[in-house]
């Protein structure tokens, strides 16, 4: 994070916030968000009326929002293969390039290979 002050000579200067600064972050809650936006940003791309229907479904079905798809990918899973049927991999597949740099988390690979079985 980046954030600017004017110094004695009245200029600015760019300074960084270090990760240690006693700023928490809550990895788990980092990644669901992360998984949320990309599943939100997939759908949103292809209509809004599609997003709607997927988190309707969701939480209709099993009470849950997509930040929980992160800790249930088998929910999305049942609500992707039922909305769109047999292209439902075209939506996993756009996910999965959203996520791609998160490849890492542990969560987010399980997701990934859950969603796209």
């Amino acid at each position: 994070m980046k954030f600017f002050h004017r110094n004695k000579e009245d200029h600015f200067e760019s300074k960084f916030i270090p990760i240690d600064s006693g700023m928490n972050y809550d990895k788990p809650y980092i990644m669901k968000a992360l998984v949320a936006l990309a599943i939100d940003k997939t759908l949103l791309s292809i209509g809004k009326p599609v997003l709607d229907k997927v988190t309707n479904e969701l939480y209709k079905k099993y009470q849950c929002y997509l930040p929980d798809c992160y800790d249930h990918p088998e929910y999305l899973e049942d609500i992707l293969k039922s909305v769109f049927g047999s292209s439902y991999h075209t939506i996993v597949h756009a996910i999965t390039v959203e996520l791609q740099d998160h490849m890492s988390d542990k969560g987010i690979e399980v997701l990934i290979k859950t969603i796209g079985r």
